[in-house]
């Protein structure tokens, strides 16, 4: 069989299946199997390949049609213009979250100090560590990256992104504050925020990935509940908290932290698709 026979094949299949963007997963799955560039696939696309080929490109389909994320197929998501390595254990970075590192790598730049120590919690694949890292190498300031996850296996990930990528951070096996020893000037996190009750209406492939990371129990606040009682004792003097929530909590997850009575200039900030997407939190001087 043909290149673009096979296309045709794959791509009518995901689009009987409902699946979206079938066309560019068709083209991105053909890539990996094939070892291919975009290009090389239009250039080559009369090639006929063998029955081992068809056939690992199909079973790759079907689990895609089943709802597996190709992400864990070809174990690869870009993020902030790096590569990150992702599979089953870790949430698939999304471009929506970008803002969170943004912000934070301003902030960064803004502060007068020298040193700069830094805390992603709940860091999954380390994207988001990892970005503030390398984005932060060349701004004539040390910036000490540390990263945390209660999941062993996400953290074994994050480890091999931060090798793979170059930068040097610090990992940290921790059920959040429970086992960090120090404070910081920045802590940001993209928290499990997802309602318990909720996650059984997501998409297939949002529910393929692991529900610790998803689930933010009965009412998807447990975590910024749990954040907002302890995180001002983690902080340093104008410290600050970057915290990614969903596109309908911002009074929820503001009215957590006014509560507490331990922070200041509560705000939040909208994503490019002019949802509310961060919460910013600055601590009160102790």
């Amino acid at each position: 069989m043909k290149i673009q026979d096979l296309r045709k094949i794959g791509k009518d299949i995901l689009i009987k299946n409902n699946v979206e963007d079938a066309v560019f997963k068709v083209d991105r799955l053909l890539s990996f199997v094939l070892n291919m560039s975009k290009a090389e696939l239009i250039i080559n696309s009369s090639k006929e390949l063998d029955t081992s080929t068809e056939g690992a490109f199909l079973t790759y389909i079907n689990d895609i049609s089943e709802g597996k994320p190709i992400q864990y197929i070809t174990n690869e998501q870009e993020f902030m213009k790096i590569n990150f390595y992702v599979n089953e254990n870790v949430l698939i970075p999304q471009p929506d979250t970008e803002i969170l590192v943004e912000n934070a790598i301003e902030r960064i730049k803004n502060y007068e100090k020298e040193t700069i120590d830094v805390l992603d919690l709940c860091t999954g694949s380390g994207a988001i560590a990892v970005s503030i890292k390398k984005y932060t190498e060349n701004i004539g300031k040390k910036v000490n990256v540390f990263a945390s996850d209660i999941s062993q296996k996400a953290l074994e990930v994050a480890k091999k992104n931060a090798k793979e990528n170059g930068t040097n951070i610090e990992f940290i096996l921790s059920d959040l504050f429970a086992s960090i020893k120090k404070t910081f000037d920045v802590i940001v996190s993209n928290p499990p925020y997802i309602a318990s009750s909720v996650i059984g209406s997501l998409s297939k492939e949002v529910q393929r990935e692991p529900n610790l990371a998803l689930d933010g129990g009965i009412d998807g606040l447990e975590f910024y509940k749990n954040i907002a009682k302890d995180g001002y004792k983690y902080l340093n003097v104008d410290g600050c908290l970057i915290l990614e929530i969903g596109y309908d909590q911002k009074m929820q997850v503001m009215d957590l932290f006014k509560n507490c009575g331990m922070y200041e200039k509560i705000d939040c900030k909208k994503d490019l698709s002019g949802n509310d997407r961060m919460v910013v939190v600055e601590s009160k001087n102790k």
